[in-house]
């Protein structure tokens, strides 16, 4: 009996698969625990469309991070930090206080876990940030760190 998964079921596949089950195993345990449904006509046009429509958005989310990449492209945060004699800093700059700046300055939202800092900053300066906008798609953002005044 041929079967669309409607979770990922271990021993079978991931969800929206069409797979081959015993008559048994589709009666007492696929179709009852609703982790699929039978591969009608009706139920693979279904799925056809849902494919298809999880294509359109996922197009529609990597065109708007594409997007929103080029638009941090232009953007510069300027994110101030105590410093000492000789520029030298007091602790550093952390991705909560640059997404902080970013909604302050510019009126981005952007994510404290998608900013990508090669290391610490800890020094006076200009840096360029990466933020992760999408699996394919990486912005780059301006940072300008400055003393505390």
């Amino acid at each position: 009996m041929q079967i669309i998964l409607l979770e990922d079921v271990k021993t079978l596949g991931k969800k929206g698969d069409i797979v081959n089950v015993s008559d048994g195993y589709a009666r007492n345990f696929v179709l009852p625990k609703k982790l699929g449904v039978e591969a009608n006509a009706k139920n693979k046009n279904d799925l056809k469309l849902q494919k298809a429509n999880a294509d359109k958005v996922a197009a529609e989310q990597l065109a708007a991070a594409k997007d929103l990449a080029q638009l941090l492209e232009t953007k510069e945060v300027t994110v101030k930090i105590k410093s000492g004699e000789g520029g030298r800093t007091f602790g550093s700059v952390s991705t909560k206080e640059i997404a902080q700046a970013a909604k302050e300055q510019c009126g981005l939202e952007l994510d404290k876990k998608k900013i990508q800092l090669p290391e610490p900053l800890k020094a006076l300066g200009a840096y360029e940030v990466g933020v992760k906008l999408h699996p394919k798609v990486t912005g780059k953002l301006k940072v300008k760190v400055v003393e505390e005044s």
